[in-house]
């Protein structure tokens, strides 16, 4: 049987919904990414903060791994989108940890334009079978059932791919 591992970040929670969710419908381990020095920025702030560590390439340092996502078949990993791309926290997990020939289904939540995040992480991610992508917007605020519903099926489908 085949092992399977959610590894997401989230910054205001509404990744933490999306890989939850999927996490309980397959049966998966989860593991979540911390920063070890998080943003306190919120408002307008955040996107200031966060966009320049997306343009400056930062690769902040994330609390030590409680799981080995080389370990598992199957993983999903999930971003909030920041500056449309991944978010720093993803960018050190993929410098830190070499994931080759596994299983991969990508997800993000965003604000309304994920642009090339996927593209992004899917270059991160040479050598290893895409198995398909999950755009959420802000599940937190906008139809947070439906949203879930949607991202469960999807997660379920992966599997079968």
């Amino acid at each position: 049987m085949a092992k399977i591992l959610v590894v997401y970040y989230s910054f205001e929670g509404n990744t933490k919904l999306i890989a939850d969710s999927i996490a309980t419908a397959v049966g998966a381990d989860i593991l979540r990414l911390e920063v070890e020095r998080e943003l306190k920025s919120h408002g307008f702030a955040k996107y200031l903060w966060g966009g320049r560590q997306v343009v400056m390439k930062s690769k902040p340092r994330i609390k030590p791994l409680d799981k080995s996502p080389t370990e598992y078949d199957t993983l999903f990993i999930g971003t909030p989108v920041w500056a449309y791309t991944f978010s720093p926290a993803l960018r050190t997990f993929f410098s830190t940890v070499k994931l080759s020939g596994k299983k991969i289904a990508l997800f993000c939540s965003c604000g309304g334009d994920r642009r090339k995040t996927f593209e992004h992480m899917k270059a991160q991610l040479a050598g290893n079978e895409i198995l398909g992508e999950f755009e959420t917007i802000e599940p937190l605020k906008n139809d947070t059932s439906g949203q879930t519903q949607r991202v469960v099926a999807w997660a379920k489908q992966m599997l079968k791919v």
